[in-house]
């Protein structure tokens, strides 16, 4: 089978992100020593210079690793809790909203992302937090290399910038701005990190002390103190078309530090899925596989019409799921068990028929039927009349502007990372004065309900899309991947591994195939929206099958020919070699090893 590059192959390690420099910045960490645990880190903190209208220091960032030497899995979550005065009677009482804008301070969190990667540095890790942040520090400094997605993103919201979020101009407006093709830096950025590193060395004492000093000046030190001076400041533009100031503390980022978790799992065909709880999507990828485990998906074409079909039901089966059930934990009982189990599915799978469901049908579980929305598809003219927006991570055809990244590292000691940063991309909300970064909004995706699973209440994780994967296979650690994609992510990762196990495809190749996704249910992104029927296909599938969608029902689009996911994924066989592959699909992501 022709891929678009090859799968690379070897023993000493591998890196596959979504951005080629920060591949490589993973790649001379693992040369230099380091584990895939210090690699991962370094490669994160570099996406956020090379990607930053896709994530951002104050963004969010789940992780799956595995440790090989305790021979365990663990699930870092680095998404960050609703602040402490977020509530119904707030937000939709005294501003009178009904729903939590996209952009702005309103829907801002606690920004997780630093204290997963420094969690997994001090208690997996075996570098110094200098030595992991010099890459991105120098980028910042003294440039790194724009691509034009980047100058796009900053031409989109140019005059937003120019006209109220004045501190974002100052950062991405400066000299003309970033060009394509071009160094740009971001020297506020810059210092900000060393400031931290100047604390931290400052505290003195072991490597895991200086990196616990490096998360109070963060949490609990200048940065903390920064944010919430600003986002109380003013009240700034957001996507309501209105005005509004921030909720965030200090004190909500003092008190708040990232779960360790166990994955949840789901054994499919000799193999078992490893995923975040419900406080993700991830679940939703689970059950999916649990649906599928019915169908022959090995007998079918992995480019034919039965196939995406048979996909895409199962997947609004899962999805409307999500909507009704998955929230925090912390906060609700979520039915996982339930919803995992093989005589719900057996159930579930009897709505699978040949044609394409109009309708959003969560399950029942305990005689009841929980609520979900069905008034999302009323709600997507919203999304053309308000500049700024996060996400949504595909256009209408299904061209890839994800405001999200991923990386995956596998080292020679068989160390395993997954993790997929996000949020605070440059475009979220406006830049904090002499920190160089903005808050990401992940607060959107609550509803103004308390009583629903998803419902926001103060201290309380939103619903992530952020959604990284790991696989055992016949029980060993096997496979780390994942992709950017908002809704897509638990959409193209399922693909992925289900075409890799039936059809016996290896990582580029099942990459490289022509994918789609579906707009069905309502997104968790501001307006909510839904689009339901709607199935995107990549233009690369044969006509034929679009018709034959077409025909049972199925609101077909074709995108591009090369528009349908940003995957990458590493995996360690049973003989030792370690083989990597990436997306081609937007000129950044590779995959490097040896």
């Amino acid at each position: 089978m022709f891929t678009t590059r090859p799968e690379i192959a070897g023993t000493f390690g591998a890196v596959a992100s979504t951005h080629w420099i920060a591949s490589q910045v993973g790649m001379a960490v693992l040369e230099r020593g380091g584990n895939a645990f210090d690699a991962a880190v370094a490669a994160g903190f570099t996406l956020q210079m090379v990607e930053p209208h896709l994530n951002g220091p104050g963004g969010d960032c789940p992780i799956i690793l595995h440790d090989a030497k305790a021979g365990v899995q663990r699930v870092i979550c680095g998404q960050g809790p609703s602040p402490g005065a977020a509530t119904v009677a707030r937000i939709k009482g005294e501003l009178g909203l009904d729903l939590i804008p996209g952009t702005g301070f309103l829907p801002a969190v606690v920004p997780g992302a630093f204290e997963a990667w420094t969690v997994m540095l001090r208690d997996w890790g075996t570098w110094s937090l200098r030595n992991v942040l010099e890459f991105a520090i120098g980028y910042a400094r003294n440039g790194a290399h724009m691509v034009p997605r980047v100058v796009a993103t900053v031409a989109t919201v140019k005059p937003l910038f120019e006209s109220e979020w004045r501190s974002s101009a100052a950062i991405w407006l400066r000299d003309g701005g970033p060009k394509a093709g071009a160094l740009y830096a971001n020297p506020a950025l810059a210092d900000t990190y060393e400031r931290v590193l100047r604390e931290a060395e400052a505290a003195g004492g072991s490597r895991e002390r200086q990196i616990d000093a490096a998360r109070d000046a963060w949490y609990r030190g200048f940065v903390a103190e920064a944010v919430e001076k600003f986002v109380h400041s003013f009240e700034a533009l957001d996507a309501s078309g209105r005005r509004h100031a921030g909720l965030l503390t200090a004190d909500d980022m003092a008190r708040w530090s990232a779960p360790i978790e166990a994955p949840l799992r789901y054994d499919y065909k000799s193999h078992t899925a490893l995923k975040c709880g419900p406080w993700s999507q991830g679940p939703a990828f689970l059950q999916q596989l649990a649906l599928l485990a019915g169908f022959d998906l090995a007998a079918m074409d992995p480019v034919g019409e039965e196939l995406v079909h048979t996909v895409v039901e199962c997947a609004k089966l899962a999805f409307a799921d999500r909507e009704a059930f998955y929230g925090d934990p912390d906060f609700v009982d979520v039915p996982i068990e339930t919803l995992l189990s093989e005589a719900y599915n057996a159930e579930r799978r009897k709505l699978v028929t040949d044609s394409a469901s109009m309708e959003l049908r969560p399950g029942s579980v305990g005689g009841t039927t929980p609520w979900v929305d069905h008034e999302a598809a009323a709600r997507a003219e919203l999304l053309t009349r308000a500049p700024g927006v996060g996400e949504p991570t595909v256009s209408r055809l299904g061209v890839s502007g994800a405001d999200t990244c991923h990386v995956d590292v596998i080292d020679r000691w068989g160390n395993m990372v997954s993790a997929t940063p996000s949020a605070g991309w440059l475009q979220s909300s406006p830049a904090i004065p002499g920190l160089g970064f903005c808050l990401g909004t992940r607060g959107q995706m609550f509803w103004l309900n308390e009583d629903l699973p998803n419902g926001l209440k103060p201290g309380k994780r939103p619903r992530t899309t952020l959604s990284p994967s790991m696989a055992l296979k016949d029980g060993k650690p096997w496979m780390a991947f994942g992709t950017p994609g908002g809704e897509q992510q638990d959409q193209w990762s399922p693909l992925m591994l289900a075409r890799m196990v039936n059809h016996r495809l290896g990582i580029q190749q099942a990459i490289d195939l022509p994918a789609f996704h579906s707009e069905h249910w309502p997104s968790s992104f501001w307006p909510r929206h839904a689009r339901p029927g709607k199935l995107v296909l990549e233009g690369r599938y044969a006509p034929a099958v679009a018709e034959a969608l077409r025909a049972r029902g199925h609101e077909v689009d074709v995108g591009g020919d090369w528009s349908e996911g940003r995957l990458t994924g590493a995996r360690r066989e049973a003989d030792g070699q370690i083989f990597a592959g990436a997306n081609p699909r937007g000129m950044q992501g590779y995959a490097v090893g040896r």
